[in-house]
């Protein structure tokens, strides 16, 4: 199955005085899905922010909101953000000991369900919960910071996952590193949904938030 190429910015690089506008400005510039980084300071080492934040987001766009919960323990928050309005709840598979309870948790509040791997966690971690999955998130940098540069082994990483999902409709998303550089690279190996952060909230404008997307869509389409 094939997907189509979404671009998705993450927040964490956005301006955090005015996010509601951002938020807005970044999809009418073409954002696909809006990437909601959310750190707790004991997963990684950084806080971002929290379900009232998203909630009070979601009225500026009906685009997908897909939040990553960099978050350990994750399954007594997932409810929390869900109703805050998220489409896609992302838990990392090193969060905690019960990776296919929480899949089955957040399907059953009624969203799309995503796996997270470290840069270092093998994709074998994967094997047993595919069946349960709509997305799957490749870290191609570290977690738990903006700006990080691409790691270039992790591009056979995506490449193992994407012949491990075969014909299920599940998406590939990466993260980390992100820029007009990478985005052929990983569309190549077989990833379709491409988080950026710092590469797109630059200029502080429509017009150049439009100009920082088409610079990372369009080698991303040509790499596939």
């Amino acid at each position: 199955m094939t997907h189509p190429i979404r671009i998705a910015p993450s927040i964490l690089a956005a301006n955090f005085s005015k996010l509601g506008q951002e938020v807005r400005d970044v999809v009418d510039a073409g954002a696909d899905w809006i990437h909601l980084d959310v750190m707790d300071g004991h997963f990684v080492p950084n806080i971002t922010f929290g379900p009232d934040v998203i909630k009070s987001l979601r009225s500026y766009t009906d685009a997908t909101f897909d939040c990553h919960l960099m978050i350990a323990p994750a399954d007594s928050f997932l409810e929390a953000f869900a109703k805050a309005g998220c489409d896609i709840l992302t838990v990392h598979a090193e969060a905690g000991p019960h990776l296919h309870r929480s899949l089955q948790t957040v399907k059953a509040l009624g969203k799309k369900a995503g796996v997270s791997l470290n840069p270092a966690t093998p994709e074998s971690a994967l094997e047993y919960v595919l069946d349960s999955l709509d997305l799957i998130l490749v870290m191609t940098v570290n977690p738990g910071f903006g700006g990080q540069k691409f790691i270039s082994v992790m591009e056979e990483k995506i490449r193992r996952i994407k012949a491990m999902v075969g014909d299920r409709p599940i998406e590939i998303e990466v993260d980390g590193g992100i820029a007009p550089e990478t985005a052929g690279v990983v569309t190549g190996a077989g990833a379709n949904v491409l988080v950026a952060g710092s590469a797109i909230f630059k200029g502080g404008s429509v017009e150049a938030y439009r100009a920082a997307i088409e610079a990372i869509r369009t080698p991303a389409e040509k790499g596939r």
